[in-house]
């Protein structure tokens, strides 16, 4: 059976987002419950040298923004990463879905084997193959940004499960 590169990103990220912003509102929902100012989840880490909860969902929409453009051709656009409220982050999570939206498997599909380059602030990474950028980059990078968001709530005390993670079946 073949899995298309479209299949295997883009409905996959929009999927997730959409579960990130699920257990977002659960934070503030949790905030607002316990009386405490939403800033705290905001600037929330697992470790003192770990990016907080609002950079987690800087780099996921980033990781999910720039892999459809980079398979499709595209230079991802560029957000400002200056999002200081849970509206703030809730809006960009909207704009990077609706950014994913506009792309069609037929853009996205036979990158498997063309090369890619992604740009960053970090330097400038070459990929042999489109699949090696997806499932050896992209794909390990947004869940893990995602989960650190979904640990950072939960070790703050936001309930949540592994349900609000992965979403009904």
């Amino acid at each position: 059976m073949h899995i298309s590169m479209y299949q295997s990103s883009v409905p996959v990220m929009i999927r997730m987002l959409g579960h990130l912003k699920g257990i977002l509102h659960k934070g503030v929902a949790s905030a607002e419950a316990r009386k405490f100012d939403e800033t705290v989840l905001l600037n929330g880490r697992l470790a003192p040298d770990m990016y907080p909860l609002r950079r987690r969902v800087q780099v996921a929409t980033d990781m999910a923004k720039g892999c459809a453009a980079r398979l499709s051709g595209f230079e991802p656009p560029v957000y400002e990463d200056n999002d200081a409220t849970m509206e703030e982050l809730f809006a960009r999570i909207d704009k990077t879905i609706d950014y994913l939206n506009t792309f069609k498997p037929e853009q996205i599909d036979g990158s498997e084997n063309r090369p890619v380059v992604s740009k960053t602030r970090h330097g400038t990474s070459h990929f042999d193959s489109g699949q090696d950028y997806l499932l050896h980059y992209v794909v390990p990078n947004f869940y893990f940004q995602i989960s650190t968001a979904y640990l950072i709530l939960r070790n703050n005390g936001v309930e949540v499960g592994l349900e609000d993670f992965l979403g009904a079946h």
